[in-house]
């Protein structure tokens, strides 16, 4: 007798995905896990998706189709680059693990070439060469990538202090105590930043907006080299 396709939606598949990200992380994430949240055995899932690295591929997609329906903006390629940093940003925030499924996946969907094609779209009126404005691209969403991803681990690394120890056991009175017992040359900088309060800047958004302007001013100073 031929086997029946069992009645659960691909989108339901996708919701119990996310629940499942956010609640363990991408590092916890199995197809059994999943099967297990909605009630059926894991073979039952490979009718939807044929590995959980094809899962990822559609859940990546979703982030780029909703990435795709909130970025709006127009005017120059810097004002373009600025809008869709913002904007990936902003989606990334939003979606837990998105950004490791972002960066761990091909483009082999349709919303993540379009994506990735309206991201070469921003540099497109630009003077660079081809292989200038990949680079530029891919650049900009290393940034965005690693600023969101960093901010992730911090704030999981803080919630599992503080679940684990207590807030007691978060860098404070100790840390202070260790940085005055080294050198001004070891740790010197380091110190005066720490104990000044600039490190509590990491992951907000004047931060994400400086390094972004970091970004786009080297583009601007390479396409005015090239020029001369």
């Amino acid at each position: 007798m031929k086997k029946q396709q069992p009645q659960i939606s691909e989108d339901k598949i996708l919701e119990a995905s996310w629940e499942l990200l956010q609640e363990d992380g991408i590092e916890k994430f199995s197809m059994r896990r999943l099967a297990g949240r909605l009630g059926i055995q894991a073979p039952s899932l490979y009718w939807h998706f044929k590995s959980k690295q094809h899962l990822y591929q559609r859940l990546a997609n979703q982030v780029s189709s909703v990435i795709l329906e909130e970025f709006h903006s127009e005017g120059d390629w810097k004002e373009q680059l600025k809008g869709l940093a913002v904007t990936v940003r902003s989606v990334l925030g939003r979606y837990p693990c998105s950004t490791q499924l972002m960066m761990s996946t091909l483009p082999h969907e349709a919303d993540i070439i379009r994506f990735n094609n309206r991201m070469l779209r921003c540099v497109e009126s630009t003077p660079l060469e081809p292989e200038q404005k990949v680079q530029v691209v891919l650049t900009l969403m290393n940034y965005v990538y690693n600023f969101v991803l960093d901010d992730y681990e911090h704030q999981r690394n803080v919630s599992a202090i503080l679940e684990e120890q207590g807030a007691e056991a978060l860098p404070g009175e100790q840390m202070i105590h260790l940085l005055d017992s080294m050198s001004e040359t070891d740790a010197g900088l380091f110190r005066r930043m720490f104990t000044s309060g600039l490190f509590e800047l990491m992951g907000t958004d004047k931060a994400f907006e400086f390094g972004l302007k970091v970004i786009l001013l080297g583009i601007e100073q390479v396409i005015e080299e090239q020029a001369r």
